[in-house]
């Protein structure tokens, strides 16, 4: 793994989280926070919320600073709208994290504090920041279930769509 591969994930990540935000901004509003037992998070909303928090909450165990998530379900953000643009500033920011990577943060470790143990725990850097796009990949795939139950048509979000689109990412 090398800076150029978590970039592109990065720049893969942004495309996602840009075309299914704007397949929930094409439903009716009232469908944004409508209660789905499907839902782990409750609502689409409630799913896109936890996305952002999981960044929030990695990108300030690896950088230092940020906001301070108080919970894994919390709600951050009440609209899709308000959500929207802390969503693009959070992949902004993670884009820029990855345009600072090395060789030597991606061989190291790294130790944090879990919000449900107080000990540290170390992991391996590279695959710790490999998990964080892993689990916008895994939360994703839930809210784009979530539109087709909502009656939408979900967009393709693989990344080989993106491939096929931006040729000349970072690798």
């Amino acid at each position: 793994m090398t800076p150029g591969y978590f970039q592109g994930l990065a720049c893969y990540n942004r495309w996602a989280n840009a075309r299914l935000y704007d397949a929930v901004a094409a439903l009716p509003t009232e469908e944004h926070d409508k209660p789905r037992p499907s839902a782990y998070f409750g609502s689409l909303l409630g799913t896109l919320n936890h996305i952002l928090i999981g960044d929030r909450l990695w990108l300030r165990r690896f950088e230092g600073e940020g906001p301070v998530p108080q919970s894994l379900d919390e709600w951050a953000f009440k609209t899709l709208e308000s959500l929207r643009q802390a969503r693009e500033t959070e992949d902004a920011r993670l884009l820029a994290f990855t345009e600072g990577l090395t060789e030597e943060m991606l061989a190291g470790s790294l130790s944090y504090r879990t919000m449900v143990s107080p000990a540290d725990v170390t992991t391996p850097f590279a695959l710790t920041l490999g998990h964080v796009f892993n689990h916008q990949t895994h939360h994703r795939g839930q809210a784009h279930a979530l539109l087709k139950e909502a009656g939408a048509e979900p967009p393709p979000l693989d990344l080989v769509f993106y491939l096929r689109e931006n040729p000349d990412i970072p690798h």
